[in-house]
């Protein structure tokens, strides 16, 4: 499978280089021209790996960052600047990015870091799926292996698209997940318009979780994009 990544560059001529460079290496890539659109594309496919100008028109290469590591932790995100100071360095790798570039920048160092960067979040992924990962959102924990869900330490009986929606919100608890996200993840084909079925399993799951605790509130409605943990 193809790995995705993201090219966040205003300058048409250095993101087209980019995405030629990555395509010819066997990258699947997609182009955003600013921090607002890159955010958006990232609602509909999460890329393993952002690369991300600091000067964009709008929102800042730096709030476009701290986004990214709040919704998409498990994205790898390598800075590329003009500035070369040690502090805007040290805070951007303090805000979560996981490399830093100065333009103009050498093709074959930025492959070089971009490899290593895809390296440890495989490694992470990897050792994620060797544990049998438990997910764990509020008093909810999910026990992958065998699709058990407890709330409060009390079992929660779910139906398999039931457990599969919970999963998936609880998987990237910080991302909002469109209907059709959720429909073609869960129900593995294309999104027809069919928010209908999404809304009744959301709603059911909710019933379900508010029957052991009332009070808490566990999946958040964001109007007109979709759902989140919250």
């Amino acid at each position: 499978m193809e790995e995705l990544i993201l090219i966040v560059e205003d300058d048409n001529d250095i993101s087209q280089m980019l995405e030629e460079l990555l395509t010819g290496q066997g990258f699947q890539t997609i182009q955003a021209y600013s921090g607002t659109e890159a955010l958006l594309r990232m609602e509909k496919q999460t890329p393993q790996a952002v690369i991300l100008d600091l000067m964009l028109p709008g929102m800042s290469g730096e709030e476009v960052l701290i986004k990214i590591k709040q919704q998409y932790p498990q994205a790898g995100v390598i800075v590329s600047s003009a500035r070369d100071d040690v502090h805007t360095r040290v805070e951007l790798l303090r805000a979560g990015a996981d490399d830093y570039l100065v333009k103009p920048f050498d093709t074959e160092e930025l492959l070089a870091r971009l490899e290593a960067v895809l390296r440890r979040s495989r490694k992470e992924m990897g050792s994620a799926m060797e544990k049998g990962t438990v997910l764990k959102y509020k008093n909810i924990q999910i026990q992958q292996e065998n699709m058990q869900v407890q709330v409060a330490g009390q079992e929660v009986f779910l139906t398999k698209r039931e457990y599969l929606i919970l999963e998936l919100l609880m998987s990237y608890p910080g991302k909002v997940f469109t209907k059709s996200n959720i429909y073609e993840s869960v129900w593995k084909e294309e999104f027809l318009g069919e928010e209908n079925a999404v809304n009744v399993h959301i709603s059911n799951i909710r019933q379900k979780l508010s029957k052991i605790c009332p009070e808490e509130t566990y999946i958040q409605t964001v109007w007109g994009i979709g759902f989140k943990m919250g």
